[in-house]
């Protein structure tokens, strides 16, 4: 089920609820039906932690060590 953020418009209260396409939302505060779903922001996926992993032994090899901290360019 997906989650969705609503709007109270009874008591003023912001809510994120589980709703199946059927289900009518109801203030979890105050138990009003008068409910406005709010636009949700998307985010975008980010690489993976293998993606990363390889571009940093890439950059090893190629002796590009700025993205390193100092404990993983060894020392100083």
């Amino acid at each position: 089920m997906p989650l969705y953020g609503y709007h109270c418009a009874d008591c003023d209260k912001d809510s994120e609820l589980l709703m199946r396409a059927s289900d009518v939302a109801v203030c979890p505060h105050c138990g009003s039906q008068k409910m406005d779903r709010l636009m949700s922001r998307t985010v975008a996926e980010g690489p993976s932690k293998g993606i990363i992993k390889s571009w940093r032994a890439q950059a090893s090899r190629e002796g590009h060590m700025s993205n390193f901290n100092k404990s993983e360019r060894g020392g100083s």
